[in-house]
């Protein structure tokens, strides 16, 4: 299974980022999955890719050529894919991943993984998603989505489709459950 990683270049201000990344990507390599991410060796990217190959897992990086222009891929991935710009590189992962996880980042993880909770509302894909609530870090994601959901902008169904876990176990029945 492809499992796409939606997460953050920087390392964030809590170890516990680091620590929860390693130990996800030695889960995706120990089940047999292949990790689909952004393709850079920095900060949590260059983490999950390396404990992902650690545990004998293939890994595929997806980069635009203006990061590769910076000198910020990894080298020793299993193999780097290069787009034209974000936007490709969206479309790409999007369309390689059997399965999605939004682990905590910033806004370009939301944007990517918010195309992912829209194509699953429209019933256009049918690929499980789980945000990795990490220490509560999208608590305030279940409140906005809630509130939506109150308001009568998201259909209870729909609602019920967006899964959050605090731990991989969870992470990991959520995906191979589906």
């Amino acid at each position: 299974m492809n499992i796409v990683v939606y997460l953050g270049s920087s390392f964030g201000n809590d170890p516990v980022y680091a620590e929860k990344i390693t130990e996800l990507g030695a889960w995706i390599g120990d089940a047999g999955h292949n990790l689909v991410y952004g393709g850079s060796k920095i900060g949590l990217m260059g983490l999950i890719a390396d404990a992902v190959l650690e545990h004998g897992g293939k890994v595929t990086g997806v980069e635009p050529a203006f990061f590769i222009d910076m000198c910020r891929q990894h080298e020793g991935i299993t193999e780097l894919i290069v787009t034209k710009d974000m936007f490709e590189r969206r479309q790409k992962m999007y369309e390689m991943g059997d399965a999605y996880i939004a682990f905590p980042g910033g806004i370009g993880t939301l944007e990517e993984i918010t195309d992912i909770m829209s194509a699953v509302s429209l019933d256009l894909i049918h690929k499980p998603y789980v945000f990795f609530n990490l220490n509560g870090y999208y608590d305030h994601m279940i409140a906005l989505l809630d509130h939506m959901t109150e308001q009568g902008f998201i259909m209870p169904a729909i609602r019920s489709q967006i899964r959050f876990a605090n731990t991989i176990e969870k992470i990991a029945q959520v995906i191979e459950g589906a």
